[in-house]
């Protein structure tokens, strides 16, 4: 067998590029990636779980750890299970499929905790992972990707080559995996997929570049306009929305997890709700029967048009959609803080310390904070409790199974003054 060639910028210590090792997993990065030791160095291992006893091929020597690809399994941990998917371990969309469910629900929850505890110095009981009604066949949203079409010079040797359509390969930037059909997709989606590559394929000699593509599985079907308006039905709550907007994505546990956020709202003496980040008005709008008024504050104009609109489709008079400006967003809010709850559930950036000075001023008798980062949450949680508030409850929602992905509310209340009262 030849020698790999090592490569330019390869850093050779502690490991020689492609060395191989046997080592013993002891956890699970929040990547996804196994986690062992080899003579006290980290070495991390995509697609094995903690227990296992494997053999890897380093490819990456970092400053603290290695990263080694997995050869072979020598002692199997009980939770490992077969693969759905034959693209696994290639196509970078999913980290999880090897492993059982009620594994990828417990260790989740054990990397909320050890976030809360590392991040932000909290240690707090994290309730056992809420999992998906659906482990697979439930994402209502797939955007696959293409590159530029490669078209070989004249005289040049070789086929056309075929258009990858599908998802950046694992552990690569610029590689895509070419994925005809996705078991985490709805079963409509993956019916759409075969109509929508043969479109791109056929019209690949005059693509310049590449791009992505949208199927939105929604109540109209499944779309593929980014501007087509389209609907989504939550309990007896109907929204409308652009396709291309931000809407999440696994419709089978959204009204679970819009039933823990607003029984955890709702406590006596609350009447009004603030919705930060409200989007086009999910939460506001499924939790306005439970208050005297409701107000929804978000930066993108288009959403707060489509929020106002789907206040009206409802019937709901209660509620109401402003466009916050980031020196000033709970400016035209009057609600009393003591008599108050809000629902924030920003980006994956997290909230930004305007925001939370803010929130802080206005003193909101209970905060529910939904993230789909639980690393910038917790940043965000310490700046809240050394502002005033308890945390009273953490929940993990599997909003995206057979990934490392983590949905995570964050319950408080308000104990004390903020120090600007």
């Amino acid at each position: 067998m030849s020698t790999p060639q090592t490569p330019k910028h390869f850093n050779p210590e502690p490991f020689a590029y492609h060395q191989e090792l046997e080592l013993r997993v002891d956890t699970l990065t929040n990547l996804g990636s196994g986690l062992g030791r080899v003579d006290g160095w980290v070495v991390m291992v995509p697609f094995a779980l903690p227990g296992e006893l494997v053999r890897a091929r380093v490819y990456r020597n970092h400053k603290q750890h290695s990263e080694a690809d997995l050869i072979e399994v020598v002692e199997p941990s009980p939770e490992r299970v077969q693969p759905r998917c034959q693209l696994f371990g290639r196509c970078g969309g999913c980290q999880y499929q090897h492993m059982s469910y009620p594994a990828q629900r417990e260790w989740k929850r054990q990397q909320v905790g050890e976030l809360l505890v590392k991040l932000a110095g909290i240690t707090h009981p994290v309730n056992p992972t809420h999992g998906s009604p659906r482990e697979y066949h439930y994402r209502s949203k797939l955007t696959p990707h293409y590159p530029k079409p490669f078209k070989p010079k004249p005289g040049g040797e070789g086929p056309p080559r075929e258009l990858p359509i599908g998802f950046l390969h694992q552990g690569q930037r610029n590689r895509i995996v070419d994925v005809p059909a996705c078991p985490i997709a709805t079963e409509a989606i993956n019916e759409a997929m075969p109509t929508e590559r043969k479109r791109i394929r056929e019209r690949s000699a005059k693509l310049r570049k590449g791009g992505t593509l949208l199927l939105r599985h929604t109540l109209e079907g499944v779309t593929t306009d980014n501007k087509e308006s389209v609907s989504e039905k939550i309990g007896s709550t109907v929204f409308q929305f652009l396709a291309g907007d931000f809407f999440q994505n696994n419709p089978f546990i959204l009204p679970e997890l819009i039933d823990f956020v607003m029984e955890r709202a709702r406590i006596d003496g609350v009447r009004y709700l603030v919705d930060a980040y409200c989007g086009v008005g999910v939460f506001a709008l499924c939790g306005a029967r439970h208050f005297e008024r409701v107000a929804g504050v978000e930066v993108n104009a288009s959403a707060v048009k489509w929020a106002n609109a789907n206040a009206a489709i409802n019937g709901i008079s209660n509620a109401e959609f402003l466009i916050g400006e980031a020196e000033s967003i709970f400016s035209t809010i009057n609600f009393p803080g003591d008599e108050t709850a809000m629902i924030i559930d920003p980006p994956r950036a997290g909230c930004d310390e305007a925001f939370i000075r803010q929130l802080l001023e206005l003193g909101p008798r209970r905060v529910v904070y939904v993230s789909c980062d639980p690393a910038t949450q917790a940043r965000d949680l310490k700046m809240l409790l050394a502002g005033g508030y308890g945390l009273e409850e953490v929940q993990p929602f599997d909003l995206f199974p057979q990934t490392r992905h983590i949905e995570n509310v964050a319950v408080l209340t308000r104990t004390g003054l903020h120090p600007g009262h």
